[in-house]
């Protein structure tokens, strides 16, 4: 049987392949050749004869190691081909000895020290910590550069040229593939951090039609426990792993029957993970003792309180309006202020906070939760009318199937007329 029917498992085995391993494969990749751009083009060369031979063969048992294989062998002929045949020389007699290996040395390495240090490679001083952060979201970490985009709130052509001004510079510039001592560390670790965060969220709230990834959100929180080993008592570290610990522990009530979202007054708090609450609490607690706070410890202090409440109506909303407010001195972010203004809401009540709304309305005109959260508080401040044209406004900028289906319920019952609760 060889039409598409029978192409079509192949097909999506590829593509799986592709999604959850292209980002480890191609670090190692690049840690071999040495190149972002023959690394990224020989992946590509090999995931397109993968097509045809498995579908000719079947699937082989080691599908990651024969891709790297014929990548490296796919390098080979593309530095062959090139018009400094000579100039290359040294590089093709590196892979070919690469390529004499055997087959089981090429499977790449599943404890993750090559996706690490290509992620320190991508961090490099020369380049500034968005185009670093972006680069290895997309290289290392496989995310496509809409999803970059988005979490950027960015274009997608504009994040397009970035990437490949990057990868540019880094050629020209010759930029080692290697984690560095302890005297380029501070230089990196703010972009690395970020990076880790940024998979997670990926995963947390992945845009792919899935609301939760959690093989992204496994891999950050790996991440970031051999960052804690490379690097003890660095606490941005410890609150970072503390954040992600935190989130991930109500992952299991998150998502209702029907696939919707649950907020946090809705959700069934005996599926909260204790074992993660507990590791999480004892290392933001140990970070915060070190007396050098930083984003992520505020951040993941601010989760704290929400995994220690009893309930929802018993959550200390005043202690988390301080604690955003003191997140928003970190650094001049739009989105810390409307999460500070979601918990003055609570405080203070909807009125307050829709007027605090505005001097952030024109930074996030293009941000979906912004008109979540704005539906949420004219709803609950009885303007009926402006919450629908609000909530509709969020379901259109939705990018996950869960948000839309959590917005689209609360805003049936708005027009019901029944009560929507928080948000």
């Amino acid at each position: 049987m060889n039409g598409p029917a029978a192409r079509a498992p192949i097909a999506e085995a590829i593509d799986r392949i592709a999604r959850q391993d292209g980002g480890r494969l191609l670090s190692s990749l690049v840690g071999s050749l040495r190149d972002f751009q023959l690394a990224e083009d020989g992946l590509q060369d090999a995931l397109e004869s993968a097509l045809i031979h498995w579908n000719r063969n079947g699937l082989p048992a080691s599908p990651n190691a024969w891709l790297m294989q014929v990548a490296r062998r796919k390098a080979i002929d593309r530095l062959r081909r090139s018009a400094n045949f000579h100039a290359k020389s040294a590089e093709i007699a590196h892979l070919i000895e690469l390529e004499n290996k055997s087959a089981a040395a090429d499977e790449p390495d599943p404890i993750g020290d090559e996706r690490l240090k290509l992620i320190f490679a991508c961090c490099h001083p020369a380049l500034d910590k968005k185009t670093c952060v972006a680069l290895t979201l997309r290289s290392v970490c496989g995310l496509k550069t809409e999803e970059i985009a988005n979490a950027y709130l960015d274009g997608h052509e504009a994040m397009a040229q970035r990437l490949v001004r990057a990868r540019h510079k880094i050629a020209k510039a010759g930029i080692a593939y290697e984690v560095p001592g302890p005297d380029g560390w501070a230089a990196r670790l703010e972009s690395v951090l970020a990076v880790v965060y940024l998979i997670f969220n990926e995963g947390y709230a992945s845009g792919s039609g899935h609301h939760i990834r959690a093989d992204l959100c496994e891999e950050a929180i790996r991440l970031g426990r051999l960052l804690t080993r490379l690097k003890p008592h660095e606490p941005e570290i410890e609150g970072l792993l503390a954040l992600m610990l935190l989130h991930h522990a109500r992952r299991a009530a998150r998502i209702g029957a029907s696939g919707e979202i649950l907020t946090l007054e809705a959700q069934d708090r005996r599926l909260w993970d204790r074992a993660e609450i507990s590791e999480g609490l004892a290392l933001i607690e140990q970070a915060l003792c070190r007396r050098r706070p930083g984003p992520y410890q505020i951040q993941a202090a601010i989760i704290a309180v929400h995994a220690e409440a009893p309930s929802f109506p018993k959550t200390d909303w005043q202690q988390i309006a301080s604690l955003y407010a003191e997140l928003t001195r970190t650094a001049d972010n739009p989105v810390y202020e409307l999460n500070r203004i979601v918990a003055v809401s609570y405080v203070e009540g909807p009125a307050t906070a829709l007027a605090c709304l505005k001097p952030i309305a024109m930074a996030l005109v293009e941000y979906q939760p912004f008109y979540a959260v704005q539906a949420d508080l004219l709803a609950r401040d009885g303007q009926i009318d402006q919450a629908r044209l609000a909530y509709r406004r969020a379901i259109e900028l939705s990018q996950s199937d869960a948000e839309k289906l959590f917005l689209s319920g609360r805003l049936d019952a708005l027009v019901r007329g029944a009560p929507t609760g928080p948000a």
